[in-house]
């Protein structure tokens, strides 16, 4: 039973903390320099591959705390824009996302550079991105509204839930908003009601976690995790349905079929991409076919 309860505890801070800026609500870690060096290429060889792609926004989610135990790679998803944004000059392919703000217990929109988004999980030594390149007709959009502050806040909820349910108003999660702001800039609803609508016509579906009951038991320790807007049906089942940045890219990918899908690892092989094929290897362990830059000792 403890580790069951551990389990729902590691869900629920992963989930939160992966909205974060970096160390956030971790504790805070220090680089050694050749970890610092070693995030730096990878942040350049993600930032080549944007810049490559002659794309105008592109979804981007990145590993946090290890969620393997669920069957889960990625924990944060987020928009970046190759303009960057206002508050940001300078900063081309910077990052709008929510994050969880834990000294002041609410959400609120953080504006990153792509190394700070990239430096955001907790192994510092192993790190994955996955990057959703939209065609023209879904990135020129996404980017206008993106870049729409009035917007974004107005799709920003007051109320936080690591696991919010995706078609309820009480809370949000950061990759919710995205969910969000992605039907609002396809189809222009400007409430959280209207996108959410469209969302569910238009078979937005995030695949539910399988959790032990005791998942809900960590809602009465966890500040940024609750229960009360999800189907009781779902709860008794065992399944928690919620926002993850895998949902996000297979409804992207299902809406527009000419996306394409860049991921990127750095480990101890080095750094490694792939273009539109299989899952990296867990690990970061170098497979045929892989684009690998090996790292100097």
């Amino acid at each position: 039973m403890r580790r069951l309860a551990a389990a729902a505890l590691a869900l629920a801070a992963g989930v939160a903390q992966a909205g974060s800026p970096p160390r956030g609500c971790d504790r805070s870690h220090d680089l050694t320099a050749t970890q610092q060096d070693r995030l730096l290429r990878f942040t350049a060889l993600v930032r080549e591959a944007l810049a490559g792609s002659g794309a105008e926004a592109a979804l981007i989610s990145r590993s946090g705390t290890d969620l393997s135990r669920f069957g889960l790679r990625y924990s944060h998803a987020a928009i970046a824009v190759a303009a960057g944004f206002d508050d940001a000059p300078g900063m081309p392919w910077a990052v709008r996302q929510l994050y969880y703000a834990c000294a002041e217990g609410a959400p609120r929109l953080f504006d990153q550079g792509l190394a700070g988004f990239v430096s955001g999980s907790d192994d510092a030594d192993i790190g994955f991105v996955s990057v959703l390149l939209l065609p023209p007709e879904a990135a020129a959009p996404l980017a206008a509204a993106a870049r729409d502050k009035a917007l974004a806040l107005a799709l920003l909820n007051a109320r936080y839930s690591a696991n919010a349910y995706p078609f309820a108003t009480t809370f949000q999660n950061c990759n919710q908003w995205v969910a969000e702001l992605l039907a609002a800039a396809t189809a222009g609803p400007r409430t959280r009601e209207d996108a959410q609508a469209w969302l569910r016509r238009e078979g937005y579906a995030p695949v539910p976690v399988h959790a032990s009951p005791w998942l809900m038991l960590a809602g009465r320790f966890v500040p940024w995790l609750h229960f009360a807007d999800h189907p009781d049906e779902q709860l008794n089942a065992g399944e928690v349905q919620t926002s993850l940045p895998d949902s996000l890219e297979a409804f992207a990918r299902a809406r527009w079929p000419a996306a394409r899908r860049l991921e990127f690892c750095h480990g101890p092989a080095g750094l490694l991409s792939r273009d539109d094929g299989q899952p990296l290897a867990d690990g970061c362990r170098p497979r045929p076919g892989d684009r690998l830059t090996p790292l100097s000792s």
